[in-house]
């Protein structure tokens, strides 16, 4: 039989020599044992929710999804050891019984919490650091089939780099979580002229303990997102009502209407001029990971660049304007975050304001965002590991202070590039 993988956009496709599927540290090391003897590059893959070829391989391909388990509970000190291969999604179920939460998450929950890190996967508040910074420590296995702890006292460049590694240092078998009691949020939605939220755009990021909104190419109207942490129970709606906002209307009617404005782009002014409207205003009090994901059901595909916040006004202008020139029913995503000190976090050591651009299945993409990524480029834009985008190693490592430190932690870890491929040869430069 065939191997095949397709990831969740159903854009990356590959055909790997073996797929494995390892429920225990054994298994997996005897897949790398047999990788080494065939001399097959090897990558892990999680949800498949990058939209890159990171994960591509005619090697052997890991899927993680059995080593899911929870190991450890420190509830006192908020520390978590999970299994590389667990799901945000399995562990806000599991953890919020235990009384313990991400400070941070993103808008879907499906990745594991190994991509998410990886790729340096974030949420948005202007005063809280990216996914991958919960990261207390990291266990690895390497191609022989040792393991290694690091943290920031047993080795912390390993650390610092393991954070965010894009899959090039070796398979992330385990991590402990710095995790938060567990809080409620108040989420609310409601449409700002477009103008006024750049006028005032630092009260409502450092006003807000989550600040995000959705711009529309064609729109005057930008759709605002602000979640606070409140000391109210929680007031969960009815699943009908639930069903309506986040699986009907978000995904299905949207999901139509796109599909719509493909075939008849002239509508897609009229579109975005009614989009930002169409939740008109909503409240939600609830746990914080309810408040943070929604369900992500209609296809598209995406990219993602980090900005120096000083920047942010001036870039969103530029990207609102470009995206009236294309054909792109979609709306543009910004986001904020704090820095933090991850080699290759794209926030790292700077104040930052990702801006992330969309596209609807079947409409053209590349040229749309290559012109974004032209203005992200002249802001020292850093993309997003796991969204699309044009950067070599080349032009990457100016943009990172630590590059050299990555790269030696790289080849200590990894010196016979067993854990690399076309992507990362492409990002970071082949193991030479």
């Amino acid at each position: 039989m065939t191997n095949s993988w397709v990831n969740w956009a159903g854009e990356q496709r590959c055909t790997p020599a073996a797929l494995a599927a390892p429920h225990s540290l054994d298994d997996l090391a005897a897949v790398l044992a047999r990788a080494e003897t065939d001399g097959d590059i090897v990558r892990a893959v999680g949800a498949g929710h990058s939209f890159t070829d990171a994960a591509l391989t005619d090697g052997v391909l890991i899927q993680m999804s059995n080593l899911n388990r929870v190991l450890q509970v420190d509830r006192n000190n908020g520390l978590v050891r999970v299994e590389g291969g667990a799901t945000i999604h399995e562990l806000n179920d599991t953890l919020h019984p235990l009384g313990l939460a991400f400070p941070n998450l993103g808008d879907i929950d499906v990745q594991t919490i190994t991509g998410a890190t990886a790729t340096a996967t974030h949420g948005t508040g202007g005063k809280l650091q990216n996914i991958s910074a919960a990261l207390h420590s990291v266990e690895l296995m390497l191609a022989d089939g040792s393991v290694v702890e690091l943290n920031e006292q047993t080795d912390p460049d390993g650390w610092r780099a393991a954070r965010v590694s894009v899959g090039a240092l070796g398979i992330v078998t385990a991590v402990t979580l710095q995790l938060v009691p567990s809080f409620v949020l108040e989420g609310i939605e409601r449409p700002v002229p477009f103008d006024e939220v750049l006028a005032d755009l630092d009260e409502y990021v450092d006003g807000n303990d989550h600040f995000e909104f959705y711009m529309f190419a064609h729109s005057p109207t930008a759709m605002t997102k602000r979640n606070n942490k409140v000391e109210l129970p929680e007031q969960p709606r009815a699943k009908a009502v639930d069903w309506f906002a986040d699986v009907l209307v978000n995904n299905h009617v949207a999901g139509g209407l796109m599909q719509l404005c493909r075939r008849r782009p002239g509508l897609i002014p009229a579109f975005h001029r009614g989009a930002a409207y169409a939740a008109s205003y909503r409240r939600q009090v609830e746990r914080s990971y309810r408040v943070f994901a929604s369900p992500r059901l209609f296809r598209f595909t995406e990219s993602e660049y980090a900005v120096p916040r000083e920047h942010a006004v001036q870039v969103i202008r530029e990207i609102k304007e470009i995206g009236t020139h294309f054909d792109v029913p979609m709306p543009t995503e910004v986001r904020f975050v704090a820095p933090d000190d991850a080699f290759l976090s794209p926030a790292g050591g700077r104040e930052t304001c990702y801006v992330a651009v969309h596209q609807t299945p079947g409409l053209e993409f590349d040229p749309y965002f290559r012109a974004c990524e032209e203005v992200f480029n002249r802001f020292h834009g850093r993309p997003h590991w796991g969204k699309r985008h044009h950067q070599t190693a080349e032009t990457l490592r100016p943009l990172y202070p630590e590059w050299d430190r990555f790269q030696e932690v790289r080849h200590r870890l990894d010196p016979k590039g067993r854990f690399s491929n076309s992507y990362t040869d492409r990002v970071l430069g082949p193991i030479s």
